[in-house]
């Protein structure tokens, strides 16, 4: 029997009853089997089960989960390196005063002191040192023509200078320009100017760094005094960014390529 007559047979057992009609019943097996459309058998047993398989590729990175809980605090670890040495600190407050100390031993014996003749002796030298500071002062006064207050000498320099090359002249001496801040060192720096029969000399003041902010060369603002004439300072030519003084005392704004003299100022040494 070939498979495709075996395979209608199989098929006409399970076929309902009902085709089996008087039409059906004269029909042959193979003519039952060419009309008659081929259906899926019963389902079958399971199969076994099969090997594993190879692992797959792995998948795309998933997205970032919750935040964990906190962990446990791990352990104190090894002292480090000692790090550099910092900055020096602000200087502290004054510490209070200390308690007395015990009192020292008896000294030896002095001998004896002719004291009156000393005394002749210191009394001496007193007149002379203030001989010598009365003719240290004539000298700076009327010599060399400076002037001085308690902390500072004020010197005009008698050469025709532009404004920077005044300043540099003043910092190759020591000193800076005059830097007249009350108006006590402006009255004596006036009348200095007048007593060597000038009209004018420069002074430290100046807004070459920010126009219509004028500083002193030390670059403090002038702010607290300032002895401007009346109508200054105006900028006039448009460029006229320094400072001279007058005879009067009157400050005057004027372009620093004018060459006059000028006047400088030294801190006096501490003693």
């Amino acid at each position: 029997m070939s498979c495709r007559v075996a395979l209608c047979l199989t098929l006409l057992v399970f076929l309902p009853e009902k085709i089996f009609s008087s039409e059906a019943e004269n029909r042959s097996t193979s003519d039952v089997c060419s009309t008659h459309t081929v259906l899926p058998g019963p389902k079958g047993d399971p199969g076994e089960k099969g090997d594993t398989g190879e692992n797959g590729k792995q998948g795309k990175e998933g997205p970032k989960g919750l935040k964990g809980n906190k962990g446990f605090v791990g352990d104190v670890g090894d002292h480090g390196l000692i790090g550099k040495i910092g900055p020096i600190g602000s200087k502290g407050d004054k510490g209070y005063k200390g308690l007395p100390g015990l009192p020292g031993g008896k000294g030896k014996p002095g001998s004896f002191c002719d004291c009156g003749r000393y005394r002749r002796a210191v009394g001496q030298l007193d007149v002379k040192v203030t001989q010598l500071k009365s003719s240290l002062q004539f000298v700076k006064n009327v010599i060399a023509g400076m002037r001085e207050t308690e902390d500072k000498f004020y010197y005009i320099v008698k050469e025709e200078s532009s404004y920077r090359d005044a300043m540099t002249q003043c910092r190759i001496r020591g000193g800076t320009l005059a830097m007249p801040k009350d108006h006590t060192i402006n009255s004596l720096i006036a009348d200095y100017i007048s007593s060597l029969g000038l009209l004018r000399v420069y002074i430290g003041v100046n807004d070459l760094e920010k126009e219509k902010q004028f500083m002193y060369v030390d670059h403090t603002p002038v702010q607290d005094y300032s002895g401007w004439r009346v109508g200054e300072p105006n900028d006039g030519s448009g460029h006229e960014d320094c400072v001279e003084m007058l005879s009067s005392g009157a400050w005057n704004d004027v372009e620093c390529h004018l060459t006059i003299y000028f006047v400088c100022e030294f801190l006096k040494k501490a003693k």
